[in-house]
């Protein structure tokens, strides 16, 4: 269950997303775009209201791993879930396809962190350049790895980035992150020693050190050495092991939202939910809370039962997410919505 590696998506009810729906605030339009990052070309959809305008704008940006733009996993499609609900609420929403994925270019695997902020930032000078949408109020939302991404593009360009919104992003270090997903997985299969624990988390330590100095070869030997302490069922193939310790996974490992989210002076929301088994709401809610004590238009909230999707749960574990109807609590997009309104 790590963090760079389980798939991190939503069900979701509809099986598509009318462009011209009139059951809701408002009525919208999608596009196919565009638009390019030094040597990578971005695609994407926009979706963006009918009347009135310049609208304000969300980018959407995804959790770890090779995501199309509505995150699709199994019929599941939370980012097309998103974009419905906010467009019909007034906002222009553009999600794109990871690189490597659809119709971008490149290679998500092989990209760092500093790389995929450059394609957010990409997404925001080509959404500044339409006379649609309003380039003082354009903002990032982000889910998971997203959620760290996000901070990261606000403090990178802060006078192009109004809000961000971190739905199941992380205040903890990767690393600290990725010791929570193997106590997690360890105990799930019926681990309880604490001496069985406190070597998954000298393992998880090890492979951060061994990625941040950049070596990759002992970091996949020491993977899968900490893979052999999972029960037999529960292992990985090794030349899945191996196929997984690349440049993104290193960036997310290794890297630490702290300096990010303390610089944030704009309005933002940071959402977790109590269910949440990736990132665990009990350390990540009072951490978050630290990190953005000088930001006055900060809000955190975390939801009673919600997982690492927004999904209303049961245990919380990956394995449930597709055998949920609902794709997000409507709740949590209902307080979405009302804290961008309050925040525009």
């Amino acid at each position: 269950m790590r963090f760079a590696l389980v798939v991190l998506l939503c069900a979701v009810v509809v099986a598509g997303c009318a462009s011209t729906s009139n059951s809701s605030d408002e009525t919208y339009h999608s596009i196919d775009v565009t638009m390019r990052n030094a040597g990578t070309t971005i695609g994407g959809t926009l979706t963006v209201p009918d009347q009135g305008g310049p609208f304000p704008a969300v980018v959407l940006v995804p959790g770890g791993g090779k995501q199309n733009r509505d995150e699709e996993f199994a019929q599941h499609k939370p980012f097309l879930v998103l974009a419905d609900a906010l467009s019909r609420a007034g906002y222009a929403v553009l999600r794109t396809d990871d690189r490597g994925v659809g119709a971008t270019s490149g290679d998500k695997s092989e990209s760092s962190y500093d790389d995929l902020a450059s394609d957010v930032l990409a997404q925001i000078a080509f959404l500044r350049e339409r006379s649609d949408i309003d380039p003082a109020r354009i903002g990032v939302l982000g889910h998971s790895q997203g959620g760290a991404l996000a901070p990261l593009v606000a403090r990178k360009a802060p006078d192009n980035v109004a809000f961000v919104v971190l739905m199941a992003g992380p205040a903890q270090t990767g690393c600290e992150v990725l010791k929570h997903q193997m106590r997690v997985q360890l105990q799930a299969a019926g681990t309880t020693s604490a001496d069985r624990l406190a070597a998954g988390d000298a393992a998880i330590h090890t492979e951060c050190d061994l990625l941040r100095a950049g070596n990759f070869d002992e970091a996949r030997k020491n993977a899968r050495a900490a893979n052999q302490q999972l029960p037999e069922a529960e292992r990985a193939p090794d030349e899945s092991i191996d196929k997984a310790i690349n440049q993104e996974y290193a960036s997310q490992s290794t890297y630490d939202p702290e300096p990010a989210l303390r610089a944030l002076r704009i309005p933002t929301l940071a959402l977790f939910g109590t269910k949440d088994v990736q990132v665990d709401a009990k350390t990540n809610d009072p951490l978050m809370r630290t990190f953005l004590a000088d930001n006055p238009r900060a809000t955190v909230h975390t939801f009673e039962g919600a997982n690492h999707l927004m999904q209303s749960a049961e245990t919380g574990m990956p394995d449930e997410y597709a055998r949920i109807e609902t794709t997000m609590d409507p709740a949590v997009l209902d307080y979405l919505k009302n804290w961008l309104h309050a925040n525009q």
